[in-house]
C-alpha cells in the first residue's frame, strides 16, 4: 500500500481532503479558493495514477471508496505534519508584519468589534488582517485562521488563549411589539424569536421570566433574530452587546440580564512567539474590555474607559 501511494503530489492530496470534507467537487473548489474544473482536473489525474476510483457517488454526496478510506488515513497525517511545520517556521518571527487570518462572531463584529480593528489596521500598517466573520468556526489546527475570537465556557487543550470577559444575554423587542403586550404577554398573541431545537418549550427559554411563550421563528443567526425582532416578530433573547447598540429595539423592561459565555481569545501554541500574532492579541484584549458595560449589559451606549 504504501508503494502505491508514495508518489502523489501533496496538491493532489489537498484536493482529495478537500472533496472528502466538501462532499462534492463544488464545495472543494469553494474550500480551497480554485475552480471547479481544477479539482475535476486533479481528482481524475490523482484516480488514473492510482487506477483505482477514490470516491463513491451516493444521495448524500461524494463518499470515500474503500481504496479512498486507506488513502485518507496517509493523508491527514502528511497535512498534519506540513502544517505544523507551517506553524514552527511562520512562528519564528521577530517583527509584526505579514498576513494575521482572524476569526471572529459576525454579531461581535457588527456591534463594536469592527471599529476596533480599523484602530488596529492604521496603528500596524505593517500588518495585514484576514477577517473571517462566517457563522461556521474556521480551525485554527488547519491553518484556517490564526487567532478565533470564541464564545464558549470551555475550549481544547490544543489551543492557547485568554478568556477575556463573560457576556451577558437580555430580552429584545421592538417598542411598538411592546405596546402589543401592555396587559401582558399571551401565548396566543406573543411568541420568541430563537432558535427552535424542534419543542413546544426550547431549554434556552426555561431560564427566562417566559418559557411558556412558543418560538414561531426559528432563525439560526443572531444577526437574522434582531432583524425579525425590529420588525416586530417576536421577543428575542441576544448578547447584550448586540441588543444594546442597536437602537430600533428595547430591553424587555424589568426582566434582567441572564448569563451567557465567555468570550475567548484562542490561538495555535506553535503561534505564540509570532509577532503579528501577539500584536493583534494584545490590542484586542483591551479592546474588548473598553465595551465591558455593553457585554456585561450594565449600559449603553459609549464604551468605558480603557483598561488592560
Amino acid at each position: 500500500m504504501a508503494d502505491r501511494f508514495s508518489s502523489i503530489d501533496w496538491d493532489d492530496l489537498r484536493v482529495f481532503l478537500a472533496v472528502h470534507r466538501a462532499g462534492s467537487l463544488r464545495g472543494a473548489a469553494r474550500a480551497l479558493g480554485v475552480n471547479h474544473a481544477t479539482v475535476t482536473r486533479r481528482l481524475a489525474g490523482l484516480e488514473d495514477g492510482l487506477h483505482t476510483r477514490l470516491f463513491d457517488r451516493r444521495p448524500e454526496g461524494l463518499v470515500a471508496s474503500q481504496t479512498g478510506e486507506d488513502l485518507l488515513g496517509a493523508a491527514e497525517r502528511v497535512e498534519s505534519e506540513l502544517l505544523a511545520v507551517q506553524r514552527r517556521v511562520g512562528g519564528r518571527d521577530d517583527s509584526p508584519r505579514g498576513l494575521v487570518r482572524l476569526s471572529v462572531p459576525p454579531a461581535m463584529l457588527r456591534s463594536f468589534l469592527a471599529a476596533e480593528l480599523v484602530g488596529f489596521a492604521k496603528a500596524h500598517p505593517g500588518i495585514e488582517l484576514d477577517v473571517d466573520a462566517s457563522h461556521s468556526y474556521s480551525d485554527l489546527a488547519r491553518r484556517e485562521a490564526d487567532v478565533a475570537i470564541r464564545m464558549a465556557d470551555e475550549v481544547t487543550d490544543d489551543l492557547v488563549g485568554r478568556r477575556v470577559i463573560r457576556y451577558r444575554k437580555a430580552i429584545y423587542a421592538a417598542p411598538a411589539y411592546l405596546e402589543t403586550a401592555r396587559d401582558g404577554l399571551d401565548p396566543g398573541r406573543h411568541a420568541w424569536i430563537g432558535w427552535g431545537e424542534g419543542l413546544p418549550s426550547p431549554s434556552w427559554t426555561r431560564d427566562t421570566p417566559f418559557p411558556d411563550l412558543p418560538v414561531r421563528h426559528r432563525l439560526f443567526s443572531n444577526l437574522l433574530q434582531i432583524e425579525a425582532c425590529k420588525e416586530g416578530l417576536g421577543l428575542a433573547l441576544l448578547p447584550c452587546f448586540l441588543g444594546e447598540a442597536e437602537p430600533d429595539v428595547v430591553r424587555v423592561p424589568g426582566t434582567g440580564t441572564l448569563d451567557g459565555k465567555s468570550i475567548w481569545l484562542l490561538y495555535h501554541r506553535d503561534l505564540r512567539r509570532t509577532a503579528r500574532v501577539r500584536t493583534l492579541i494584545d490590542h484586542l484584549v483591551p479592546a474588548i474590555r473598553r465595551h465591558r458595560r455593553i457585554i456585561e449589559g450594565t449600559a449603553s451606549g459609549r464604551p468605558a474607559a480603557t483598561e488592560s
